[in-house]
């Protein structure tokens, strides 16, 4: 069995150091660009050695797959795995906003097992086991429980017309403290429409469903973990009333998008 108690210090942890580096606290961040439209910054680095170190010792058996870390394929060789995004949100890190998280999931067997996010700069601290519920700062999370898809709460700096009727919530650069708020029924329904990848949603994803949200990639299928491709294509989020409306909403678009 896993030391859980340990496991959260190490994740707590992670949080204090990224936190130290925030500009939001005062600091002056090194940062730049890994590709074209793809910042990474020096607590992104800093917290995805810290975490390759101490998780590595919790758990040798495990495997590793941060978004940070060249990819070791041996991974998929491996039962267990670790999924990390050291910083998630760096936008928002880099310019001094809250809206970043510290994401860590176990999985096994293509499962999320564990996940954990720490967001120091919002005080909040998210984690769940599977089969045993979700939690923020020690409360127990129940997720959005709406039933009728208009009006739904959507994390959004803006909506394109074809969806004027849902409502704007605000929305953290992160997307895993946006799936987190369906967990903690702050918002309705989330959903991404474009690849990405499977340490920016293995974490809040659990939380959520272990919160009663519906999860599920922008057609509805289910999300599959440490596959030798990392990528899921987008991520949904939602009550799980409208957990359908919303895949048809969204195929259609999901479809016209390249492969």
């Amino acid at each position: 069995m896993i030391d859980s108690k340990r496991l959260e210090s190490i994740v707590s942890e992670a949080g204090r150091i990224a936190h130290d580096l925030w500009p939001g606290a005062g600091n002056v961040v090194r940062s730049w660009e890994k590709e074209p439209n793809s910042p990474v910054c020096e607590a992104d680095l800093a917290v995805d050695a810290f975490l390759k170190r101490e998780l590595g010792a919790l758990l040798p058996a495990a495997g590793w797959l941060s978004e940070e870390t060249a990819d070791d394929p041996s991974r998929l060789d491996r039962d267990l795995i670790w999924l990390v995004d050291p910083v998630d949100g760096t936008r928002d890190f880099i310019r001094g906003r809250p809206g970043w998280a510290v994401s860590v999931a176990l999985i096994s067997s293509g499962r999320p097992l564990i996940g954990m996010l720490a967001a120091p700069a919002r005080g909040e601290n998210w984690s769940a086991v599977a089969g045993q519920g979700a939690w923020r700062n020690g409360e127990r999370l129940r997720s959005s429980t709406r039933s009728e898809f208009p009006g739904s709460r959507v994390p959004a700096h803006a909506l394109p017309k074809t969806d004027a009727d849902l409502v704007m919530v605000d929305q953290p650069n992160s997307i895993a403290l946006r799936i987190a708020m369906v967990a903690a029924d702050e918002a309705d329904l989330v959903a991404t429409l474009r690849w990405g990848f499977e340490w920016d949603i293995a974490a809040a994803g659990m939380i959520a469903r272990e919160a009663g949200a519906a999860i599920s990639d922008a057609f509805g299928n289910k999300l599959d973990y440490n596959k030798r491709d990392p990528r899921a294509f987008g991520v949904l989020a939602s009550a799980p009333a409208i957990h359908g409306a919303a895949v048809e909403r969204l195929a259609a678009r999901a479809a016209q998008l390249p492969a």
